[in-house]
């Protein structure tokens, strides 16, 4: 399963790399990841006005995107869109850091996954 990965680099700046999480085959109930521990489980919804500036993500965490996507942009002026569907890794949680807004001036749903 491919997920986005959001980190920081060497250089201070946050970065995407697109990676792979492994799947095993699970029986009748199809593929599955190996088990990773999480601390807890945060529900967000943003407004259609979103704009948050530079920030870093305050923990290690999944974002899983219900029912809208987020357009985030890092340091080297790099922009991804994350779908509704998709799953981004969080890990940014030093440096510069990164922004994110709504898209198309929709409110968002989403599943953050603490992993720290």
């Amino acid at each position: 399963m491919k997920i986005i990965r959001l980190y920081t680099g060497e250089d201070g700046e946050s970065h995407f790399e697109d990676i792979e999480i492994p799947l095993e085959c699970g029986g009748p109930i199809g593929n599955l990841s190996k088990p990773q521990k999480a601390t807890s489980v945060i529900f967000r919804e943003t407004a259609d006005d979103y704009n948050y500036d530079w920030h870093n993500a305050p923990r290690k965490q999944y974002i899983i995107m219900l029912d809208a996507g987020v357009e985030i942009e890092v340091g080297d002026g790099t922009r991804r869109i994350i779908n509704q569907g998709e799953v981004l890794l969080a890990e940014d949680t030093t440096g510069h850091g990164h922004t994110s807004r709504a898209l198309n001036r929709k409110p968002r749903k989403s599943v953050f996954i603490v992993l720290e």
